[in-house]
């Protein structure tokens, strides 16, 4: 009996984790929308996608006013050119200047909508650049040579911590091989261990000092550039 109820427990417990990972998603302009982990963990793989993408859509863009186009045109260069998510929000960019909508106040609300400090950058200098008269092309090359630097160092030092987070996972993965050795090896020994309080108490410790452990060697890898 008291097994059963404890595969119930865990069984809800599983359940609660899963809805709480998968609520909150909400799709909204291409964009995942959301607080629950799942919703910030795709957001910002799309993003990080997007930044990857985004100096190839500025040596596009760039190109396209070397050609005579006007921004507008360089825009839809983006679209034609340009792999997702890069092309579907600049055709949203483009979509709405057509129906009308401010050319600053469309390029801020891609910016908004898209969430990149690189984007940030692009957008800002477009703006200065239409106000102040300076040559786009210029500034869009030296924008896209400070993003490659950035993302090269960023590359560096990944590989670098590569090892940390190896070890990190190695760690946090072994004390479940372990126990799931065990209970092939001696059932008898870990089923009662497991289905008492003491052995609920200490899975629970356990549970609750490796995710600790994780936390902070993953704080240590995590460098910001």
């Amino acid at each position: 009996m008291i097994g059963w109820v404890i595969v119930a427990l865990s069984a809800l417990c599983v359940a609660g984790v899963a809805w709480y990972a998968a609520a909150g998603v909400k799709i909204k302009a291409g964009w995942q929308n959301g607080e629950s982990p799942l919703a910030r963990y795709l957001d910002a793989r799309r993003r990080a996608q997007f930044n990857l993408q985004l100096p190839e859509a500025i040596a596009v863009m760039s190109n396209a006013l070397r050609a005579g186009f006007s921004m507008s045109q360089a825009f839809e260069s983006v679209v034609e050119q340009g792999e997702k998510p890069v092309s579907e929000e600049f055709a949203i960019l483009v979509q709405q200047l057509k129906i009308g909508m401010n050319f600053e106040e469309a390029l801020e609300s891609m910016s908004r909508r898209v969430g990149s400090e690189d984007l940030t950058l692009v957008t800002t200098a477009i703006l200065i650049s239409r106000r102040t008269g300076g040559n786009v092309t210029e500034i869009f090359d030296r924008i896209s040579e400070t993003i490659r630097g950035r993302m090269r160092v960023e590359r560096k030092v990944r590989s670098l911590t590569a090892q940390g987070r190896m070890q990190g996972i190695v760690v946090s993965l072994m004390p479940l091989f372990l126990c799931i050795i065990m209970t092939a090896i001696r059932p008898g020994l870990m089923i009662p261990f497991l289905t008492s309080g003491t052995g609920m108490l200490a899975v629970l410790a356990t549970i609750v000092l490796i995710l600790a452990g994780w936390l902070m060697i993953r704080r240590i890898v995590k460098i910001d550039v």
